[in-house]
């Protein structure tokens, strides 16, 4: 059963229409008490990253979704801001992140990216993932999804950088640690590939 955590801050009906598609068990978690029975969890996010911070906190489900992932290691995919907030910090606020693994979250520079590649990074962009990390499974490396973001995830450890994109200069979009996965594009956007993500996900 796959755990969609709803505190108001990503499309959670996107994420149950391709899970119906493909007749994958999921509910929607709105309470501590719908975290029963879930054994894989997905943290969707938009907008900024203090307000995604705010709202989590305000949710009641922080410290049910800290016990699962961080002791009870269950299998959990940070999307966009979702994935940002596994950082320690971001330069777009100044409220701490959930600290899941070492990293900040960096604004790009819009000086060095230049007149031709305006901010926000939206659109669709080939994404390098490195081979044999299971979230990629049966996806070609160079294949596109749809990103829409001004800041990056950087990881302190390169190890925890299982692909990358190209706007300006090279960045990670997807990250790994033990059972926290994150991805910076998204895959509910993505057609194809997105949905064969998603997939994976289920299967870890």
């Amino acid at each position: 059963m796959i755990g969609l955590v709803d505190y108001g801050m990503g499309n959670i009906k996107a994420f149950s229409n391709i899970y119906k598609q493909l007749d994958i068990p999921h509910k929607i978690i709105l309470s501590e008490e719908h975290f029963k029975d879930v054994e894989k969890i997905i943290l969707p996010g938009v907008g900024a990253f203090d307000h995604a911070m705010m709202r989590l906190g305000k949710s009641g489900l922080l410290e049910t979704l800290n016990d699962l992932v961080l002791n009870k290691k269950k299998p959990v995919l940070g999307i966009c801001v979702g994935m940002q907030m596994m950082a320690k910090s971001s330069e777009e606020g100044t409220l701490s992140g959930l600290g899941w693994i070492e990293a900040t979250v960096n604004k790009f520079n819009k000086e060095e990216l230049g007149d031709n590649k305006p901010l926000p990074h939206m659109g669709w962009n080939s994404v390098n993932h490195i081979e044999g990390n299971p979230l990629f499974k049966d996806i070609k490396s160079n294949s596109r999804f749809y990103f829409l973001h001004s800041y990056y995830f950087k990881p302190l450890s390169k190890e925890h950088s299982v692909a990358s994109a190209e706007y300006g200069d090279k960045f990670t979009c997807a990250t790994s640690l033990d059972n926290i996965f994150g991805v910076q594009f998204h895959p509910e956007k993505s057609h194809h590939n997105g949905m064969q993500l998603l997939k994976n996900f289920s299967n870890l």
